[in-house]
């Protein structure tokens, strides 16, 4: 990108600015529409604030595109205005759009472009628009964009010296700072715990400004939203609705021929019938100004005459909030899985996984711990209707219960089975039967977990006492469960004393997963004492290679 100034602080501005400024713009409003649009709480909680500032803002780079490319910064700039007055939507779009009209004035009211520099353009302009959208909004409150553009205007005129780069990154930055202190001024905020949505738009300019002047992006943090339909604050009382509702229609539409005087008559109008009363106009002045008008109703009829009355009307756009919701919240509903079943197994060690996902299960490895969100992705990522999950002692019970409530949904039922060990999620993946109905299926399978008795050996970390009296660092443990029932020098020695107890109660089948450290002799010598002492038990060792034990034992 060309410098956009023709020199240093002094020179004047390249009107090329104007022009990456509103394509920059748009590009940051389009990368945050979907974040904006969930901090949508005021005045209506319609989640459109993102679009609407989106739709405004392309509006106006598209008019500046249109203009010469020897045009100056004046004409670019009216050129922006006129664009997004016309073109405004919602009351967010609306605000936006005059504030191009403030930096429109700003370029035609300061010196011509021989002479005008960007911190004249930047600071008079905010100033300007900062006016023009409060004198534009019926109620102004504490708290919204309002506040947010205020406080870009006091910066810029308290930088007027700076450096260009220096003025616009003091601008986004106390912008940032005024945008998270909304919630302490609008109590709708505070209530939803969100920041204002019309304020992070105008950040998302504020920032590409910087972006267009400096080359450098700002990097700001994730704001959290809200979930349309979940009872959010923001709607307004009208007792014009019926029993006092909030307003059920958004009317917006263009105004021309009509006298300045009519105006403040319209707009009282308006407030009596609705609220969100927002007028507009394009700054051209005279009879011939064209005027944008945005109300929230529940007679839009009559809102649409009231201008009728006092001019010619077009661009008429009425939107019900309630459909507006039910679409919007169609829109974010899952669509139907493409499966019917899936087994999602929590495991460690490259061998595990192997052995899992060949018994058809969807594998999640854990070998440097899990957390919540991982699992809870890999549930959705089954595309299942029917999930069964196997954490197998990697999480508490209580993150299971909150990951299989954060993931089910109308379209998914998610069921956790309370498995402690990888040999219990392979007797219940045993009996898995995906033609079967899921209820029965999963009774199943929780009833070959709980069936199967599982041990497993470790190395003592240090000296500690245990039901089979006092280890020393480096002893081998034999433990059934979560209890030391066996102490041995060797592996070879634990392994067999382990599987003499956990068979002294009686078994069909005695499966062993072998880790990652554990000694060859300690597996053969496990299977000569399967020979020698239990031949009619049956024995399957996989090498599974799990960092954590040297083996686990199960016994079915």
């Amino acid at each position: 990108m060309e410098s956009v100034f023709d020199g240093g602080l002094a020179r004047t501005m390249n009107p090329a600015l104007l022009r990456d400024w509103a394509h920059a713009a748009v590009d940051g409003l389009e990368a945050l529409r979907g974040e904006i649009n969930d901090l949508n709480v005021f005045p209506i909680p319609d989640s459109d604030t993102g679009s609407n500032m989106l739709f405004t803002m392309s509006a106006a780079a598209d008019a500046a595109d249109r203009v010469p490319a020897d045009a100056g910064s004046g004409a670019i700039a009216r050129a922006m205005a006129d664009g997004a007055v016309t073109s405004a939507r919602g009351n967010s779009g609306i605000i936006l759009s005059q504030v191009l009209v403030g930096l429109a004035d700003a370029a035609e009211l300061g010196p011509d472009d021989t002479q005008l520099t960007f911190n004249q353009l930047w600071s008079a302009g905010l100033r300007l628009g900062s006016l023009a959208a409060l004198r534009a909004v019926s109620d102004p409150r504490e708290g919204t964009v309002l506040t947010v553009i205020a406080t870009a205007a006091q910066t810029a005129a308290e930088h007027l010296d700076g450096s260009p780069g220096d003025l616009a990154r003091a601008v986004a930055d106390d912008c940032a700072e005024a945008l998270e202190r909304t919630p302490e001024q609008l109590p709708e905020l505070a209530d939803a715990g969100v920041v204002d949505a019309g304020g992070r738009g105008f950040l998302a300019l504020a920032d590409a400004m910087v972006a267009v002047l400096t080359g450098v992006a700002q990097r700001r943090r994730r704001y959290r939203g809200i979930l349309i339909g979940g009872g959010a604050p923001g709607h307004q009382e009208n007792d014009a609705c019926s029993g006092g509702t909030d307003m059920d229609f958004e009317v917006m539409y263009l105004l021309d021929g009509t006298a300045g005087g009519q105006i403040g008559s319209l707009r009282e109008f308006l407030n009596e019938i609705g609220d969100a009363v927002v007028i507009v106009g394009d700054s051209s002045g005279g009879a011939g100004e064209r005027f944008s008008v945005h109300v929230h109703t529940c007679e839009p009829g009559r809102a649409v005459e009231a201008g009728v009355v006092r001019g010619a009307v077009s661009d008429i756009r009425i939107s019900c909030f309630a459909l507006d919701a039910i679409r919007a919240q169609a829109a974010t509903v899952e669509p139907p899985p493409r499966h019917k079943r899936a087994v999602v197994a929590v495991v460690t060690g490259a061998g595990a996984a192997d052995l899992f996902a060949e018994e058809g299960a969807a594998v999640v490895r854990a070998d440097d711990g899990l957390t919540p969100s991982a699992l809870a992705e890999a549930i959705r990522a089954t595309d299942s209707a029917h999930v069964v999950v196997m954490a197998n002692g990697k999480l508490t019970s209580q993150d299971l219960v909150t990951v299989t409530a954060e993931t089910r949904s109308t379209q998914r039922s998610v069921v956790y089975l309370p498995t402690s060990s990888m040999v219990q999620c392979l007797s219940a993946l045993a009996v898995h039967d995906a033609a079967e109905q899921p209820d029965a299926d999963t009774y199943a399978m929780a009833e070959a977990a709980a069936a199967t008795r599982w041990g497993s050996l470790r190395r003592a970390e240090g000296r500690m006492m245990t039901l089979a009296g006092t280890c020393e660092v480096g002893d081998v443990l034999g433990l059934i469960g979560s209890d030391v029932l066996v102490i041995a020098p060797d592996q070879t020695g634990a392994a067999t004393a382990l599987v003499d107890l956990m068979l002294a109660t009686g078994g069909e089948m005695v499966t062993v997963m072998a880790g990652q450290d554990v000694d060859d002799a300690a597996l053969d010598g496990v299977a000569e004492q399967m020979r020698r002492s239990y031949p009619g038990v049956e024995l399957a060792v996989y090498r599974t290679g799990q960092p954590d034990q040297l083996i686990q034992v199960g016994v079915e």
